[in-house]
């Protein structure tokens, strides 16, 4: 939002703090309201504390920064219309109102109290959509005052200057008055060193696409001296999706680039949502598993779970769990199958619709997803999340004919994903099941893991695609 990187984030945070206390004061002030509006229609309430709402503090206050920030509630609030951000911060809301609604439930809040948390969450939508107006009048007017802009030098190739400014987004160049543009391969270090002091530079960015390691190693030597920050375009190596970080490692400075999820407060809370997750999932369709458990026993001799070698993230291997579906010898019986029936699926990955090594109750198992249920145990154990790409055989992944194929295991696997939410078995085009994948990849956000598991619900409940 301001100058430099390690200001905007401190902003950033700043702003999450204020926004937690604002939640508080929401909460505190219903507390104030309930007895009084109470009494107005005629009944008496005693007044409620909150000490007695304490835990439901701890969830919503810390969260709701989160989740706002995931509907990027923080992000370019110059060139924000209100009603942008008033959608986002309604968003957020819903999804905290989910927390509460589960809050009051697993805490069994009194009615009292839950008269308290919607009156919070009108005040809380209220007062942070005040206080994110006050910040975006006060960055607009910051950003129309010169002097208050960042004084900035750009470096490199004449041609890699031109470009970096061109494709830079007007949220960031809005905060910038390029004092200068210099071109690395023609100005000696003292020339160098003298436009930095003239022009007061606060901050150099160096285009280094076809620039010289030696030339930005000596502007960076400079920029070191005079204590100015010097960015380096990572331009001069060329992703498709890969994002560059840096990193330290053993005391060295590393280049990082990543085609995954960096560690975030997101991704944590996606651990901590798996296995929460899996638990509850568990004692819920505990009847489901004794259902499963007296048909398989009745209907197939042998055992009641299924247990295979799959591919985990980065191809390590783990058992997965599943109900047995099919007879004991399957994995003997896989390639005369092959044969007399062929293969539904493009690829490496197997499919057929009426596999004959299945049993009949086993067809009411995998038609209702039953049978996928003991994966729940895997997530618990940490082997595999409820949303990720489908964990593939280890003899299936050894077939991968491209290495990109292999991006999909860079991820942990999971229970649900795109394909199976959306079309769930009617995809029978290998490479549409991984272009789906790496998009949920490449998109990976908490909010879309959200969005899977909702739609994976009426995908299972009406068997959609279910074969």
């Amino acid at each position: 939002m301001f100058a430099s990187r390690q200001r905007e984030l401190f902003s950033i945070q700043f702003l999450q703090i204020i926004d937690g206390f604002l939640v508080w004061l929401a909460f505190f002030i219903s507390s104030k309201l309930r007895v009084p509006m109470m009494d107005m229609v005629g009944e008496y309430r005693e007044e409620i504390s909150l000490y007695e709402i304490t835990w439901l503090l701890m969830v919503v206050v810390p969260f709701t920064p989160l989740v706002l920030e995931m509907f990027g509630f923080y992000r370019s609030p110059l060139h924000k219309k209100l009603s942008q951000s008033a959608w986002q911060l309604f968003r957020g809301v819903m999804v905290i109102a989910l927390l509460v609604a589960v809050s009051v439930i697993f805490f069994k809040l009194s009615v009292q109290s839950r008269f308290v948390l919607g009156l919070a969450m009108i005040f809380t939508f209220i007062f942070l959509l005040i206080r994110e107006e006050i910040v975006r009048l006060k960055v607009k007017e910051r950003a129309g005052k010169p002097e208050n802009r960042e004084r900035i030098l750009v470096a490199g190739r004449p041609k890699d200057v031109k470009e970096i400014l061109e494709e830079m987004p007007p949220e960031v160049t809005s905060y910038w008055q390029v004092m200068a543009e210099v071109d690395l391969s023609q100005v000696t270090p003292e020339e160098f060193d003298a436009i930095l002091i003239e022009h007061s530079i606060e901050r150099v960015i160096i285009a280094a696409k076809h620039a010289v390691f030696r030339e930005i190693s000596r502007a960076v030597e400079l920029c070191e001296a005079q204590g100015i920050e010097a960015w380096i375009s990572a331009g001069f190596i060329r992703t498709q999706v890969a994002r560059p970080t840096f990193d330290n490692l053993g005391g060295k400075p590393m280049l990082v680039l990543r085609s995954t999820p960096e560690l975030s407060w997101a991704l944590m809370c996606k651990e901590v949502m798996d296995r929460v997750g899996a638990f509850c999932m568990i004692a819920a369709t505990s009847p489901l598993w004794l259902v499963a458990y007296i048909g398989i026993k009745k209907q197939s001799p042998g055992p009641v779970f299924f247990k295979q070698d799959r591919a985990g993230r980065y191809g390590k291997t783990f058992k997965m769990w599943k109900f047995r579906t099919m007879v004991t010898n399957a994995e003997e019986l896989l390639a005369d199958v092959k044969k007399d029936q062929g293969n539904e699926m493009s690829g490496p990955v197997f499919k057929l619709e009426n596999d004959p090594r299945v049993f009949p109750f086993a067809r009411f198992l995998r038609k209702t997803s039953i049978d996928e249920l003991p994966q729940l145990i895997n997530v618990l154990k940490g082997d595999m999340s409820l949303v990720g790409p489908r964990p593939l055989p280890v003899y299936e992944v050894k077939e991968f004919e491209k290495s990109e194929h292999r991006r999909r295991l860079s991820v942990k696997p999971g229970i649900t994903c795109t394909w199976q939410a959306g079309g769930r078995n009617t995809i029978t085009e290998w490479e549409d099941w991984v272009k789906m994948d790496l998009e949920y990849i490449d998109n990976w956000s908490l909010g879309l893991d959200i969005k899977l598991l909702l739609m994976t619900i009426p995908a299972v409940l009406f068997s959609k695609g279910a074969k």
